[in-house]
């Protein structure tokens, strides 16, 4: 395929803002510019090329809003969303479907404050406080008894979900800010991206596909293909794997990958995603493509960069057979 222009509704100085997606206006110029450039429905295509798009949200994409993704340059994310909407309106005659993940919250989880209070009954400080299995048996963090669940239980609970995050090599649990709380603004995407995936969609005929994660109360879900924790202590299952979205993916001719953040929820589903497939078949790791350009990783300056540890499992995914491209690349 050729390359296409990038339609001139695109403003990359929008990327970084909160607006409205002029639907009918866009879906209009999407016809006419599938007819220009002789675009045809994906059903009448050969190929099967998946854009996988992890948690591209507000939430992680704009300044303003709670946990912005800025990497080392201090514009991560919104940088990474200008070259990712070129590379979808680049290649609307490449891309068969688009598929977005959203994390998605309620207010008492287990990584937010309200799940918690110390001996004088105050919340943790979310983004810089970490609760340990020595933090819960000593009673220096406990779960708050006014959720209406048993409280002794979900202690037990608190405890066998930190340890099994330990025992497991998992991120310790940090609390959060609130963030990606469901029905706000910040859960939704980013508009300039939400737009190219809609103009997408008219031009190829083409239904994106929407998967919701990260609404489980009592587990963490950076991977979008599974949570942290499976189990309670009792060995009763509190979330599963997305077996669903797993095939669909694997299903695919080639699958690119971009998203935020690259240190945490894309790291874990690409990792997630090899598991699966060397279950499978390890030679099915060349077909899945990483967008290195179009993600970035979690940086408090001054506090935590997980920059090299986001650069070091790209290279263990590229030894295992994916590949690393850019957004200029040809597909």
């Amino acid at each position: 395929m050729t390359r296409l222009p990038i339609p001139s509704h695109f403003q990359p100085a929008s990327v970084g803002e909160v607006w409205r997606v002029p639907y009918q206006q866009r879906s209009i110029e999407a016809k006419s510019w599938a007819q220009k450039h002789q675009l045809t429905p994906t059903s009448q295509g050969s190929s099967n090329v998946k854009l996988l798009l992890i948690d591209v949200q507000n939430t992680f994409c704009l300044p303003e809003f709670e946990l912005f993704v800025g990497g080392r340059s201090g514009r991560g994310a919104i940088e990474d969303n200008v070259r990712l909407c070129e590379f979808i309106y680049r290649n609307l005659g490449e891309i068969d479907q688009i598929i977005a993940t959203m994390d998605t919250h309620h207010l008492h989880q287990i990584f937010h404050p309200s799940f918690w209070l110390d001996k004088n009954g105050e919340h943790p400080t979310p983004a810089v406080t970490t609760i340990t299995p020595e933090d819960v048996r000593s009673g220096k963090w406990q779960v708050n008894p006014k959720f209406g669940e048993d409280p002794v239980q979900l202690q037990a609970y608190a405890l066998h979900y930190v340890q099994q995050l330990s025992d497991g090599g998992k991120y310790p649990l940090l609390i959060w800010p609130y963030h990606a709380m469901l029905g706000g603004i910040g859960h939704a995407l980013v508009p300039a991206v939400e737009e190219a995936i809609f103009f997408h969609g008219i031009a190829r005929d083409s239904q994106a596909m929407f998967s919701i994660k990260g609404d489980r109360t009592l587990t963490e879900n950076y991977s979008a293909l599974a949570p942290e924790v499976f189990t309670n202590q009792l060995g009763e299952t509190i979330a599963a794997k997305d077996d669903s979205l797993i095939q669909h993916l694997l299903a695919a001719d080639k699958l690119i990958i971009a998203g935020q953040a690259q240190s945490h929820c894309v790291v874990w589903t690409v990792s997630d995603l090899l598991t699966e497939i060397n279950t499978i078949d390890p030679q099915l790791a060349r077909k899945v493509y990483l967008l290195a350009d179009c993600t970035s990783p979690v940086v408090i300056p001054g506090i935590v960069d997980y920059t090299d540890v986001a650069e070091a499992a790209y290279q263990r995914f590229a030894d295992a057979g994916m590949n690393i491209i850019r957004s200029t690349d040809d597909l």
